[in-house]
């Protein structure tokens, strides 16, 4: 998917990510089960095992975990099987997948514990508590100090410096018809220009030379100049879409570890993404599955995730690792879009963007 996934590749701190074939799903286990409760993800999520024991404890229930591809792929099987569902709570439906979801009824109301004191702006579905924020990250733009250093160039800091001549044929970004952060990208440049001019400007940053690949994994770890494994494969774009919390991971797991970040964020670039969880419309377990809800909103969880998923909390008073506010603090003012105006639309300019950028 993105960012995560390196995390979960590559580190061996004690973080668990629990994957389970479609065998040992929810579906198979009888009504009398009422112990377990599955959480259904993308496959970028992680938790450290002490924490996740710490809940197992607490609450009595054993979590089982089904992964399932990336963000947009989870949730169309989600929508699927919603009369017989996988498990019991989904995880990782962001803002510019929500709309699909509501609509498709995955979810049942459920108003968490805690909830007071989550951010109000991440409450996006607050009148009808069908999901509940969990958490939040910037999509925005990477670049490769070293290559700018070099290059006696200033690295760009808006959408408007990406389609100058002096960026020619440095970017690279992710298919916004299968990549999560591709999607963001997209819909960045659509808030930013509007309805009648982001096409324009796909239009001049093609001119420009942007490459496009499939999706995060590719763009960063084989195509970004600035990233550890970009290094190794020798590539050759030193300006990629990913997140603002990607300078801290370069950082944290850093082989040797750097002092400083080796990648900087082009902070004008940024567009919000916040991400859900909900309890399952035909959830057979929804006593568990509200009490994960509640765990996943509670100060230990929040302040778990920063170095499992890179990822910000959404709980007031949750701290962050000093990584994050050194190297990857959240974008000040992001760009950001009302779920509706993205479920309105969303198809469209996805099939728009196809026909202008890639052929």
């Amino acid at each position: 998917m993105h960012l995560k996934t390196l995390v979960a590749a590559t580190v061996g701190l004690g973080l668990v990510t629990l994957s389970a074939c479609g065998a040992e799903s929810s579906g198979t286990k009888s009504a009398s089960d009422t112990k377990t409760v599955t959480l259904v993800s993308h496959d970028s999520w992680a938790v450290s095992k002490s924490v996740l024991a710490d809940f197992e404890k607490q609450s009595g229930y054993r979590v089982k975990v089904l992964t399932d591809g990336d963000a947009g792929q989870a949730v169309n099987k989600a929508i699927l099987t919603k009369d017989n569902p996988q498990g019991d709570v989904f995880f990782g439906v962001d803002n510019t997948l929500l709309s699909r979801a509501l609509d498709n009824g995955l979810f049942q109301s459920y108003e968490a514990k805690g909830l007071d004191q989550v951010g109000s702006a991440y409450q996006l579905d607050s009148g009808k508590h069908r999901v509940t924020p969990i958490d939040y990250g910037d999509i925005c733009v990477n670049y490769d100090k070293k290559y700018f250093a070099d290059h006696k160039l200033a690295p760009p800091t808006s959408y408007d410096d990406l389609i100058k001549p002096a960026y020619k044929n440095l970017l690279v970004t992710e298919n916004a018809s299968t990549s999560s952060p591709g999607l963001g990208f997209l819909l960045g440049t659509a808030a930013r220009y509007g309805d009648d001019g982001w096409q324009g400007y796909w239009k001049k940053l093609k001119a420009n030379g942007v490459k496009v690949v499939d999706g995060w994994e590719q763009a960063y770890n084989e195509e970004f100049s600035g990233s550890a494994g970009g290094k190794k494969a020798g590539a050759d774009h030193p300006l990629v879409v990913s997140y603002a919390s990607s300078p801290p991971a370069e950082v944290i797991y850093g082989d040797p570890k750097p002092s400083t970040a080796p990648t900087g964020v082009a902070t004008g670039t940024c567009f919000r993404q916040i991400e859900f969880a909900g309890l399952l419309g035909n959830a057979r377990n929804s006593a568990g599955g509200k009490a994960l809800i509640d765990f996943l909103i509670s100060k230990e969880f929040q302040e778990d995730m920063p170095l499992n998923m890179f990822v910000y909390p959404v709980v007031e008073g949750a701290s962050v690792p000093a990584e994050f506010t050194k190297y990857g603090p959240a974008a000040k003012d992001p760009e950001t879009m009302d779920p509706a105006k993205i479920a309105q639309n969303r198809d469209q300019w996805v099939t728009s963007w196809t026909s202008l950028v890639l052929k």
